[in-house]
């Protein structure tokens, strides 16, 4: 039932084995078809990550969430279709930021094929298809991903030159997804995933990003969103049921946008 119901929210009409290939093709049709979205957290819901709760949310409500979320509902899946699936703690920015980014993330290792692959959809403009967890770059398209050993037990994904993060850094040591529950990510109003509306979502070839009322698209265009009626569209065309926001929970995060906007016009005049 698990299995199904995830395979109808991806529309995945494929023979589902525990194979490369699957694995491949599961990891693309949840890009294309799940958005990285943080609306919960602004509406002040509470972020659960057990299991009944991320069936619950991906599959019922057809909805997105945030890296916790999406990489424990991915496992949930994977391991629905027969595969050997690792989470491990991710450290976005490690490089850059140390050793306090460790638990800022989560991803999957899936052991198949007699090779170790990284699974990450929690990424907003991810890679499309898993990766080997081997040293080399490899290149998705025109975008060129690199996974570089920083010890026996660490690996680095650096992303391609035009990505949100830089790089994300995992540990191989097993974890659960519900460990994380308490993270200040998703349990602080302080915490950057909450200080700003944001949506991404890989859609006709392209990436998607909406960060407040600012709309990117791929191909460099930027837009402002001018009405709540724009910003019902503009989630939709994300993929997000507005109908799970509700009417007034989506007039409320459209209010807060305004006051985000304004302050990232005030932070660009600076």
């Amino acid at each position: 039932m698990i299995l199904d119901a995830f395979l109808d929210r991806l529309e995945y009409r494929e023979p589902v084995r525990p194979d490369p290939a699957t694995l491949r093709n599961l990891h693309r049709a949840w890009r294309l078809r799940v958005p990285y979205e943080n609306l919960d957290l602004q509406l002040g819901r509470t972020i659960l990550l057990d299991q009944e709760a991320l069936i619950d949310k991906f599959t019922r409500r057809r909805r997105g969430g945030l890296c916790y979320e999406m990489n424990g509902a991915l496992a949930l899946l994977l391991r629905a279709a027969g595969f050997a699936v690792t989470v491990v703690e991710g450290a976005v920015l490690r490089s850059t930021r140390g050793e306090g980014q460790w638990g800022n993330h989560i991803a999957l290792l899936v052991d198949v094929g007699g090779e170790t692959w990284l699974a990450d959809t929690g990424i907003g403009d991810a890679f499309l298809e898993p990766l080997p967890v081997r040293e080399g770059t490899y290149r998705q398209g025109e975008l060129p991903f690199r996974i570089e050993r920083l010890d026996d037990e660490t690996w680095r994904m650096h992303h391609h030159p035009g990505g949100t993060v830089g790089s994300c850094d995992y540990r191989t040591e097993p974890r659960e997804v519900t460990e994380f529950a308490d993270r200040a990510e998703i349990r602080s109003p302080d915490s950057p995933f909450a200080k700003v509306l944001v949506a991404q979502h890989h859609r006709d070839g392209r990436e998607l990003a909406l960060r407040a009322r600012t709309l990117k698209r791929g191909d460099g265009d930027r837009h402002t969103l001018a009405s709540l009626d724009e910003f019902a569209e503009t989630l939709r065309e994300f993929r997000i049921p507005v109908e799970d926001i509700g009417t007034g929970e989506l007039a409320a995060l459209w209010a807060k946008t305004e006051q985000q906007h304004e302050a990232w016009l005030s932070m660009r005049a600076k």
